[in-house]
């Protein structure tokens, strides 16, 4: 069953169009890279999937539901930036999205702040940066979503908690969702990625599995992006 469909999507800014006519579809229980360089139109389209934005033409269905109420409740998103209250304490935040969200895990957000020496009775202020996101990308996987929809996840966190991070990913969310990410880091995410979406200036470029992709070109999707974008 087709999990997401973006139908002839086309966003105008005034006179700048950031997304033109994209077409896609994305099935339950894949890993969907989300590539392209600044500008190319990839938050504009995280916008609209999520509801944030709506579109200048064409629409975007959720398990056959166009965007709305329901469609909302099946995604969970993580935004490229903090928009948590900071004088709460985790556990206080916790709290409010098992409150918010219907099939938000309480234990499971619990058992990975544990698995990350994040202390719950902390305010969210006095963390680091780092470990802030790493808080927000934690409620995002502790809900029981069928989309997760990630922007940029690994851009806050340092070098060495990535491995754990992408792990964190990995295990917590059920098999017939799917995970769609943004990142510029491709080298890292790379391994876990089962699709690729390339947006370029505003078009979809290029939607492939990622095998078939490295099987085509012989080489790395890190490398085919490059010579795509020029990078």
């Amino acid at each position: 069953m087709t999990l997401l469909e973006c139908k002839n999507l086309t966003k105008n800014y005034g006179k700048h169009t950031a997304l033109n006519d994209i077409s896609l579809q994305i099935d339950g229980g894949h890993i969907i890279g989300l590539l392209g360089p600044n500008g190319s139109g990839k938050t504009t389209l995280i916008k609209l999937i999520t509801g944030l934005l709506r579109p200048t033409a064409g629409a975007v269905y959720v398990n056959e539901e166009p965007i709305g109420p329901v469609s909302k409740s099946l995604i969970s998103y993580l935004p490229d930036h903090t928009y948590l209250n900071g004088n709460l304490q985790v556990r206080e935040i916790i709290d409010f999205f098992a409150d918010f969200y219907e099939d938000f895990d309480s234990l499971r957000a619990y058992d990975m702040m544990a698995k990350l020496q994040i202390n719950p009775c902390q305010k969210l202020k006095t963390l680091s940066k780092g470990t802030q996101e790493k808080v927000q990308l934690i409620l995002v996987m502790s809900r029981h979503a069928s989309l997760y929809v990630l922007d940029e996840p690994l851009a806050g966190v340092d070098p060495a908690a990535r491995d754990y991070i992408l792990d964190t990913i990995l295990s917590n969310y059920d098999e017939n969702a799917s995970i769609l990410i943004s990142t510029h880091l491709i080298s890292d995410i790379e391994n876990i990625l089962d699709e690729v979406i390339f947006i370029k200036d505003g078009h979809l470029h290029t939607h492939a599995l990622v095998d078939e992709l490295r099987e085509q070109d012989h080489k790395s999707i890190d490398t085919i992006f490059r010579e795509v974008f020029k990078c």
